[in-house]
């Protein structure tokens, strides 16, 4: 079952999406929210497996939250009583906006997918349940709004972010440009001549030496570095998702 935290200041949306996730047999709705301030705390208390926010236009506010919500537990190293670890909520992001730099700022603040407003209902569903077990979502048109953004930062951001680049291994830039180009941990795997638990261990220690939470803050990393430029294939690749869940 997945627990969901709802994020939103309008009544009605927000009577909405309770209404249309509480009809959906494996979703369990656990609060609501109608302030950033409020997300926070209740995602610290209730501890869900996903927070959906309602982005909005957003400010400095909502990206603290963000970053506040997702941040690792103080007792993380407690187990619950079944043996599971204690991992902070995960944030989906339902944006009316999808290229622009707000989107690429909410997913370096630790946010594990972005869906627009108009996406289907089953998109949301999926959506949800592909971030709960730790994979990633993007909205189609992110991969162009990376690449302006990479063309628009500054020169003293580009030359932070290639010091960390320079920290990978050569076999960890390969894997971090495959996981850009939207392949699977099976398909680097197959085309690198790897095993599958290799491809796992590189990713770790990718997400570790470049001080990411998850596969789609090295994504965005990926971009905003350069290392990876996007081909046709490539865009047409990253318009699905990262939802691979093996690694």
């Amino acid at each position: 079952m997945t627990t969901v935290l709802i994020v939103n200041d309008q009544a009605l949306q927000r009577l909405g999406l309770r209404m249309f996730l509480e009809a959906q047999p494996d979703l369990t709705i656990v609060g609501e929210a109608t302030a950033y301030a409020q997300a926070v705390r209740l995602a610290d208390s209730l501890r869900p497996d996903v927070v959906l926010m309602d982005m909005g236009r957003p400010d400095e506010k909502h990206i603290q939250a963000i970053h506040r919500i997702t941040r690792p537990y103080e007792d993380a190293s407690t187990p619950h009583a079944d043996g599971t670890s204690r991992l902070p909520p995960r944030v989906l992001i339902l944006s009316p906006f999808d290229a622009d730099e707000s989107a690429c700022a909410a997913l370096r603040a630790g946010a594990d997918g972005l869906l627009l407003k108009d996406a289907l209902p089953h998109e949301l569903t999926a959506a949800l349940h592909v971030i709960a077990l730790g994979g990633a979502v993007l909205s189609p048109h992110l991969t162009r709004a990376l690449v302006d953004a990479v063309r628009e930062q500054s020169q003293a951001d580009l030359t932070e972010r290639r010091h960390r680049l320079s920290h990978l291994s050569e076999r960890e830039c390969e894997v971090l440009a495959a996981l850009a180009s939207g392949w699977s941990s099976g398909e680097i795997a197959e085309r690198l001549s790897i095993a599958p638990t290799t491809v796992k261990s590189h990713i770790s220690s990718i997400l570790t030496k470049i001080g990411a939470r998850a596969r789609v803050q090295a994504v965005v990393f990926a971009y905003e570095t350069g290392l990876v430029r996007p081909t046709g294939q490539q865009l047409h690749r990253n318009d699905t998702d990262f939802s691979d869940q093996s690694g």
